[in-house]
């Protein structure tokens, strides 16, 4: 019996080293095949943007992950996160649009221009003909002069806006252009207002819904607020955080990540052949005639225009510029190896 007891215990310890070298190799297999592409998450409502992308990285064991817009933690909607090497994506993404279903809620200011923060006055709201409501909304639309809230991200030498407006030592930022292509009225239940928000990036729906109950004469807040376009990825496409979960823990990457050749979609492609794939990984100059895509030279008019460089498999190696001013092609992004 301690013969048989003891041939247990020693079978037990190296099935216990055979499982912990197996689970070893499997963590350097997983470390080996590193993941590169976009991440659309449907961000929940008290969180913050920056815990999101913890949760991102740690779930798919990522060196690095970033993002594509900050969304306020009492926020919802679309977080697009960036996957290793797509961190150098943002750059080109963080221009994009953003479209935002937004309540509005007249007659009631607060410090933040939103739902957290303090009361500062109230206005009881008399009977508000919708079609005043919908004239003065939409006398927002086109280009306008927007002022940052001074509950923001900006910096002041150095310091969030925020954190020193928390300090009692709020800074004004100088009002700067923005760009609300359309507000859609969803409902009118006042003092709610529902609207459908698209704009520039930049745009704070905050600042909007301020601007618009100040206009109407009886003040305004944003009440609550959901992110539902942003970089041309959509809140379909959108993941929360329990389902990406779910989708990584199945092992195939092509259920929740989008390719960094896809995820540059409104940006011209060519096709690289085996002499501009080894001059791109050589880091050598690039010129028109190594690119396939002569027609997209003649249709570009004074504006500069980046190139994305795929290969056959769709892999993006690298992303270019052309200085129509000087006609010349320089290197903005390179991925190949």
């Amino acid at each position: 019996s301690r013969v048989k007891n003891k041939n247990y215990r020693i079978g037990q310890r190296f099935i216990s080293r055979m499982n912990l070298s197996s689970g070893i190799k499997k963590q350097v297999q997983r470390s080996k095949q590193e993941l590169n592409g976009i991440v659309v998450v449907d961000k929940p409502r008290h969180m913050t943007s920056a815990k999101v992308v913890a949760s991102v990285k740690h779930l798919l064991r990522a060196k690095k992950v970033g993002h594509t817009g900050t969304l306020d933690p009492f926020a919802e909607g679309v977080l697009v996160c960036c996957i290793n090497k797509a961190t150098r994506l943002a750059t080109f993404l963080l221009a994009g649009n953003k479209t935002y279903r937004a309540t509005l809620k007249l007659g009631i200011e607060t410090d933040t221009q939103d739902s957290t923060g303090s009361v500062t006055a109230v206005t009881k709201i008399s009977a508000l003909p919708e079609e005043i409501i919908t004239s003065a909304i939409k006398k927002f639309e086109g280009r306008i002069e927007q002022q940052p809230p001074v509950f923001s991200a900006l910096k002041h030498k150095g310091t969030p806006l925020y954190k020193l407006a928390r300090r009692g030592r709020p800074i004004q930022k100088p009002a700067r252009p923005v760009q609300i292509s359309k507000i859609k009225i969803l409902a009118i239940k006042l003092p709610l207002v529902h609207l459908e928000i698209a704009c520039s990036a930049g745009t704070y729906i905050r600042a909007l819904c301020a601007d618009i109950g100040k206009h109407l004469g009886c003040g305004g807040h944003l009440f609550a607020l959901k992110r539902i376009e942003s970089c041309g990825f959509k809140i379909q496409q959108a993941n929360s955080l329990a389902a990406l979960e779910h989708l990584v823990s199945k092992g195939d990457p092509n259920g929740y990540m989008i390719s960094m050749a896809d995820a540059l979609k409104d940006m011209p492609a060519c096709l690289a052949d085996q002499s501009l794939i080894s001059k791109i990984r050589q880091g050598r100059p690039v010129n028109k005639a190594d690119l396939n895509c002569g027609r997209l030279f003649e249709s570009t008019q004074k504006q500069a225009l980046k190139i994305k460089i795929v290969d056959t498999a769709n892999t993006l190696l690298a992303v270019l510029n052309y200085e129509t001013a000087q006609d010349r092609i320089s290197y903005a992004c390179v991925f190949a190896n």
